[in-house]
C-alpha cells in the first residue's frame, strides 16, 4: 500500500504544477481570456440538471491530491472497524458463526435494499455513481480500483434493476390475475391508438362474428399439431454413398458347386440309358400311362334302402313278414294313384323361346321392296297435291336435256347445259350426304364388330382341347395363338411342357369355329422341326384332342404358363377342377412319342 501511495505522490505533484501553471496563466490573462479545456471522459448532461453538474464538476476540479488520500485512508480505517466489529459478534454468537463473511460493501447494499428507495434518493445515487467513475477514469494504476461503489449506489443500482424485472403473473383457480397477497388485479386493456390497428381490430371482429376466424384457427392448429409430431432427434440419411467393403467366399464353396455339377451330369448320363433300355422293352410308355391318373378306390355310396323302398316297407329290407315269409310290406301305402315327378327345366334351355327367322326368296324380296317404295311415292304425291310440300324439280339430265326443255334449250344451249350439269352436281352431292350420313363411325363400327363376335354363354360354354408337340422356342406361333384368342374374346390357358404343349380355350360355338380352322388349317406346323424324346427331328404337329361344352368358364384371360415338371402342370389343372384335360393330352403325347420309336 505504501509503495503505490509513494509511486502515485510523484504523478499528483506533476498534476499540481501543472494545475498551477494554467491558474498563473489565467490571472495574469491578456486581452483574450482562454477557455478552459473539456476533458474526453465529461458525460454531456440533460437540458435539467446543467447548473448541478457544472458545480460538482467545479468541486471535483477543486480536491487536491492529499485531500483524496486521507479521503482513501479514512475509507480504508472505517471498514477495517467493521470487520473487527463483525468479527467480535461471530465470535459471541454462534448462529452469526455459521453465516458467511461479506464484504462492507456488500452488507452496506443489502441494508440498503431492505429499505424501500424514493425517487430522490434514486437520482442522488445516480449522480455519486457517475462522479466516481469519473474519479475512477482520472486515477490511474492500482489506485483507482482502491475506489469502490458506496453502499447507496450500489443500493440504488439494485433496486432499479428489481423495477426493470417483470413480476410474476399469479392465478388463482378461476384464473384471474391476483398479487401476493390474494387480492384480484385489474390489468388495464391497451386499446390501439392508430387509425390502421382500428381498422385491424374491427376486422378481426368481423371474422370472428362471420366464422372466418374458426378456419384461420383450424389452419394454426394444423400447423402446431405438424410441429408437435417433427421430431428434430432423426437425422436425414447422408447423401454420401457409403463404401463397398470386400466380401471374401468360404473356403471350398467352387469346390462344392464343381463336385454338385459332376454328380448332375453323372445322373442325366444314367438315366439317358435307363429310358433308352426301357424304350427298347417298351416299359417307359406303360409307366407314363400309369402314373398319369392312379386309380383310386371310390367308396361304395350305394344305400341299404332307397327313397322309394322306405315309404311301403314296414321297417327295412331284413324285416320278415311271419305269415308268407316274405319282406314285410305296409299294405295301407299301396293304392290305386300314381305319382308323377316334379318336371324340371334342363340346365342348358334358355329362359326365353328362341325363334328362327323367316328367309325370303329373292322374288319376293324384289316384289317387297316395290310395293314399300309405290306407298312412300303415294303419300309424297298426296302431300304435293295438299299444298303441303312443293313440288320437285324436274330431273334433267344431258340425255333428255332438248326433250324436257324444247326451245329454251335451243334459244341459249350454253346455259341450259350449265344449268342442267349444276342440278346433276347437286344431286350427286346430296347423295353422298345421305351416305355419310348413314356411315358408322369408328366407335360404332368396332362395337359393331365386338357385337358380332360376341356370343351368349349363360346356357353353357363350348370348350377345345389341342396338343402342340413344341410351342416354346416358336415366338410368331405363339403370337398367332395368343392373339386370335384375345381378339375372338375367348377364354382359356396355354401350358408349356417339353413334348406335350396344351391349348384350352373357351367361347361360344361360332368363335370355336374361326379358332380351330386357325389352329388345324392356317398355322403351317409341319414347317417347324421339333426334337423328339431320343433326339431325332421330328416334324410339329397340332391336334384336336377333346371338344364339348361345359356349365361355366374355368379360366380367365388366356396365358402363357411353363411348368418344368409333369406334376406341377397336373396341379395347375386340378387347381381350376379340370384336370381330366391334361390327362387326355399328356396320354395322348406319350402314346404318340411310343408310336414314333417303333
Amino acid at each position: 500500500m505504501s509503495s503505490i501511495i509513494t509511486r502515485k505522490d510523484g504523478d499528483e505533484q506533476k498534476l499540481s504544477k501543472k494545475r498551477a501553471a494554467a491558474s498563473d496563466s489565467r490571472s495574469g490573462g491578456g486581452s483574450a481570456l482562454e477557455a478552459p479545456k473539456k476533458s474526453r471522459f465529461d458525460v454531456p448532461e440533460k437540458n435539467g440538471g446543467g447548473g448541478e453538474k457544472k458545480e460538482e464538476v467545479a468541486v471535483l476540479a477543486s480536491l487536491s491530491s492529499t485531500q483524496i488520500k486521507l479521503m482513501m485512508a479514512h475509507a480504508q480505517r472505517e471498514i477495517e472497524e467493521r470487520k473487527r466489529a463483525l468479527s467480535n459478534l461471530r465470535d459471541k454468537d454462534p448462529l452469526l458463526a455459521s453465516v458467511p463473511s461479506i464484504g462492507m460493501p456488500v452488507a452496506l447494499a443489502t441494508q440498503a435494499l431492505a429499505k424501500k428507495p424514493t425517487p430522490e434518493d434514486s437520482e442522488k445515487a445516480r449522480k455519486i455513481a457517475e462522479l466516481q467513475a469519473q474519479i475512477r477514469a482520472k486515477l490511474t494504476g492500482n489506485l483507482a480500483s482502491l475506489i469502490q461503489p458506496t453502499a447507496v449506489a450500489a443500493a440504488a443500482a439494485a433496486a432499479a434493476q428489481a423495477q426493470e424485472r417483470p413480476k410474476p403473473l399469479i392465478l388463482d383457480d378461476e384464473g384471474r390475475t391476483v398479487d401476493k397477497s390474494g387480492r384480484t388485479i385489474n390489468i388495464p386493456t391497451v386499446t390501439p391508438t392508430l387509425k390502421a390497428n382500428i381498422r385491424a381490430k374491427k376486422r378481426e371482429v368481423f371474422q370472428r362474428q362471420t366464422g372466418l376466424g374458426e378456419r384461420s384457427e383450424s389452419g394454426t392448429s394444423a400447423q402446431e399439431e405438424a410441429i408437435k409430431y417433427f421430431d428434430e432427434r432423426i437425422a436425414l440419411k447422408p447423401t454420401v454413398r457409403t463404401k463397398r467393403t470386400l466380401r471374401f467366399h468360404e473356403p471350398g464353396k467352387f469346390q462344392q458347386l464343381a463336385e454338385r455339377m459332376r454328380m448332375k451330369s453323372q445322373l442325366e448320363r444314367l438315366q439317358n440309358e435307363i429310358s433308352q433300355i426301357a424304350r427298347k422293352t417298351g416299359i417307359s410308355s406303360a409307366t407314363k400311362l400309369a402314373l398319369i391318373a392312379p386309380k383310386q378306390d371310390m367308396p361304395d355310396d350305394v344305400p341299404a334302402m332307397e327313397w322309394w323302398d322306405s315309404v311301403i316297407l314296414t321297417q327295412d329290407l331284413e324285416t320278415v313278414d311271419e305269415a308268407s315269409g316274405k319282406i314285410s310290406i305296409r299294405q295301407t301305402a299301396i293304392t290305386n294313384l300314381i305319382e308323377h315327378p316334379t318336371q324340371m327345366k334342363p340346365p342348358n334351355e334358355p329362359l326365353k323361346p328362341v325363334y328362327l327367322p323367316v328367309f325370303l326368296t329373292k322374288k319376293e324380296r324384289k316384289k317387297l321392296r316395290r310395293q314399300n317404295r309405290r306407298e312412300a311415292w303415294k303419300e309424297e304425291q298426296e302431300k304435293i297435291r295438299l299444298g303441303l310440300v312443293a313440288p320437285p324439280e324436274p330431273k334433267l339430265r344431258i340425255s333428255n336435256l332438248m326433250r324436257v326443255l324444247g326451245s329454251e334449250a335451243v334459244q341459249d344451249p350454253t346455259k341450259m347445259e350449265q344449268h342442267v350439269r349444276e342440278q346433276m352436281a347437286k344431286r350427286q352431292k346430296a347423295h353422298e350426304d345421305a351416305n355419310n350420313a348413314r356411315k358408322l363411325t369408328s366407335e360404332q363400327k368396332s362395337e359393331k364388330k365386338q357385337r358380332k363376335l360376341r356370343e351368349d354363354t349363360s346356357c353353357g360354354v363350348h370348350v377345345s382341347v389341342y396338343r402342340i408337340r413344341d410351342l416354346q422356342d416358336n415366338q410368331s406361333k405363339k403370337f398367332k395363338v395368343e392373339t386370335n384368342a384375345k381378339q375372338l374374346q375367348m377364354t382359356g390357358s396355354v401350358v408349356l411342357f417339353r413334348d406335350c404343349c396344351v391349348v384350352v380355350v373357351e367361347g361360344g360355338p361360332k368363335q370355336q369355329k374361326k379358332y380351330r380352322r386357325l389352329m388345324l388349317t392356317r398355322i403351317k406346323w409341319e414347317e417347324d422341326i421339333a426334337k423328339g424324346n431320343d433326339g431325332q427331328d421330328v416334324p410339329n404337329s397340332c391336334v384336336l384332342v377333346w371338344e364339348g361344352t361345359s356349365q361355366r368358364r374355368h379360366f380367365g384371360e388366356i396365358k402363357f404358363k411353363i411348368f418344368p415338371m409333369e406334376k406341377m402342370a397336373r396341379e395347375f389343372f386340378q387347381k381350376h377342377q379340370v384336370e381330366h384335360y391334361w390327362d387326355l393330352a399328356y396320354s395322348g403325347a406319350v402314346l404318340e412319342a411310343s408310336t414314333d420309336q417303333q
